[in-house]
């Protein structure tokens, strides 16, 4: 067969055909009287194995090793050839996010695509520093990536870049929350708990819902955290779980300046008082958290909180009885 013939029966080009020839990888077993090359049945069927090979990834050298190397082994080179292909898979993946992030951030033209592309550098710096001047400085730079400043903020280890990048968050509206959303639910806890502190600096009803739901987190730092930003944000399905957090005595002044806050509103302030009073009285409180309890009812108004400090001011733990007393001694001053 003759050249022409066997370039579009393999479909590799007579200039590529000629190429394997120089380099010693097939030979044309024969030459017609005319002078040209002529293959036969095995130098096509060698020139398949050479295509075959190529496409995995090897080199033509490798491939001629592989062929012609009776010793050859390949687990080695096949090995090598997946560690390549995942190290170029993960730069391309990470080309592709990149590219991706220019494009969310609308560029008006390449003076917007240089800064963004330093601004993703400097994000991914090594340097705390530098990491934090980037969010810092993200607000004023133009077109935001916000998706990488949500992804920063989920990863980020330092404090002080990690309130950068929420207060940049926090700037560029709520177009971060579906990734926010989805550390909420990572099994990385770190990564859940940064997600709620985020979402909690972000205004507007996407993120207070986020933070509702987020109250059924599995992971209690976040339903805590999450209770506290909607404590302040006037919303009163945080209660239950600022009422445990005084109980547990984790974050309890946060939480009872929180039920404070929500006890401005009138429609909160029968279900705060009856949800602090019912734990006073259930037998299986520690003292401890009965004090903190009594505290927390200071800045509850009502006739509820009320009648319950004055029961409390007789209470057999003299430092809950105290506290009542003094409570009510403010409540209703002579």
């Amino acid at each position: 067969m003759l050249i022409g013939d066997v370039a579009r029966r393999s479909g590799v080009s007579a200039r590529m055909l000629r190429h394997y020839e120089s380099l010693g990888l097939v030979r044309p077993t024969g030459r017609s009287e005319a002078g040209y090359r002529e293959y036969s049945s095995e130098d096509i069927r060698r020139i398949f194995h050479i295509e075959s090979l190529r496409s995995l990834g090897l080199s033509l050298r490798e491939v001629g090793l592989a062929l012609d190397d009776p010793g050859f082994t390949p687990s080695g080179l096949v090995d090598d050839l997946i560690r390549q292909t995942r190290e170029r898979i993960a730069a391309e993946t990470e080309l592709l996010t990149r590219l991706r992030r220019i494009d969310a951030a609308e560029p008006a033209g390449w003076e917007d695509v240089l800064r963004t592309v330093a601004l993703l550098q400097a994000l991914g710096s090594e340097s705390a520093g530098k990491r934090q001047r980037a969010a810092l400085s993200s607000a004023e730079e133009g077109p935001v990536p916000v998706e990488a400043l949500a992804e920063a903020a989920l990863s980020e280890t330092d404090p002080n870049v990690a309130g950068a990048l929420r207060w940049a968050l926090a700037r560029s509206g709520d177009t971060g929350l579906p990734l926010l959303a989805e550390g909420l639910g990572s099994p990385v806890a770190e990564v859940r708990r940064r997600a709620v502190q985020s979402i909690a600096e972000i205004p507007g009803g996407a993120a207070t819902a986020l933070l509702r739901q987020a109250l059924t987190n599995s992971d209690v730092v976040v339903r805590r955290s999450a209770a506290l930003a909607l404590g302040t944000r006037g919303v009163a399905d945080a209660v239950p779980t600022l009422i445990d957090m005084i109980v547990e005595g984790v974050n309890d002044v946060d939480a009872a300046d929180a039920l404070s806050a929500l006890a401005s509103d009138p429609a909160s302030t029968d279900q705060i008082a009856t949800g602090l009073v019912g734990r006073l009285v259930r037998g299986d409180v520690e003292a401890s958290a009965r004090r903190r309890l009594t505290q927390a009812l200071a800045d509850i108004p009502g006739t509820t909180t009320s009648r319950a400090l004055a029961d409390l001011s007789n209470d057999e733990d003299r430092a809950v009885a105290l506290t009542a007393t003094y409570l009510l001694t403010l409540r209703n001053p002579r």
